[in-house]
């Protein structure tokens, strides 16, 4: 089984990062190949809106350092996705890379019943973490993109989600979250 992980704080050991090394060094444990990326170590632009991807080419026309990234989720069989709610979203970093997969999506996307170019089957990991405590707050951001990655033909998502861990390494407190990222890589794996 191979696993993209995608960091998208800025906090190299925040807690969205903290839960992400759960979940990949449990799946490591079972066997798996884990590949991380850093997003805010990259050099990468948003979509362009340019539609090369859907008149031109079967790809993103942008040659950066997210080129590797959205080739290897291409090859990968779970693809993991972790970002702190920033103002009541992900973060900028991984809203980038999610702009870019617009690429995914063939010209004919609103019309072809199975508008992807990614393989069938793919499996997502959203991680979540945010300041607020109150888990009603902010609790609509998962919904919103699973729709989305539900178009790529993801076949199942799953939702591991912190709340109220501010500072830096907080969450290792929260054992049922931790403990809720290995339960999640055992169940996929």
């Amino acid at each position: 089984m191979k696993i993209v992980c995608l960091l998208g704080s800025p906090r190299e050991k925040g807690n969205t990062a903290a839960i992400a090394n759960r979940f990949c060094d449990t799946a490591e444990k079972l066997g798996a190949k884990v590949q991380t990326f850093a997003l805010n170590k990259l050099e990468y632009q948003g979509c362009q809106g340019c539609m090369a991807c859907k008149t031109k080419l079967d790809r993103c026309v942008l040659e950066d350092d997210l080129t590797e990234v959205l080739e290897a989720v291409l090859e990968t069989d779970v693809l993991v996705l972790a970002s702190p709610t920033y103002y009541g979203d992900v973060s900028s970093q991984l809203k980038g890379f999610i702009d870019r997969t617009y690429s995914y999506l063939p010209g004919d996307y609103l019309t072809n019943p199975g508008p992807t170019r990614l393989p069938a089957g793919k499996k997502l990991v959203f991680i979540l973490a945010q300041g607020n405590p109150d888990q009603e707050r902010f609790a609509d951001i998962f919904g919103r993109y699973d729709y989305f990655f539900k178009w790529y033909g993801i076949a199942e998502s799953h939702l591991i989600r912190a709340c109220g861990v501010r500072e830096p390494g907080a969450v290792e407190a929260l054992e049922d979250v931790m403990k809720l990222a290995e339960t999640t890589a055992k169940k996929l794996f």
